[in-house]
């Protein structure tokens, strides 16, 4: 089993099947408070970006993203933990 400290950041698409990204961030959030998660998500309106927050995600990049962008989040989040 992969443990969830193994992981410096994680990129989390709201949309999967089975388990969607609020409720997986919800059980990462169970074992660990501190890990960065960055939603990826084509839904950026202002609720939508909430839902994320309030799942425990710390920020939200939008669909389709900009490398720099993308590029910059991940630095940013990397750097604070």
């Amino acid at each position: 089993m992969v443990e969830v400290g193994d992981y410096a950041l994680v990129l989390m698409d709201v949309q999967m099947p089975v388990m969607d990204g609020l409720e997986a961030t919800r059980v990462i959030r169970s074992y660990n408070t501190e890990l960065p998660i960055l939603a990826v998500t084509a839904n950026v309106f202002a609720e939508d970006r909430q839902a994320c927050l309030d799942a425990g995600m710390n920020e939200c990049i939008a669909k389709p993203f900009e490398l720099d962008i993308l590029f910059s989040t991940i630095v940013k989040w990397l750097s604070v933990s």
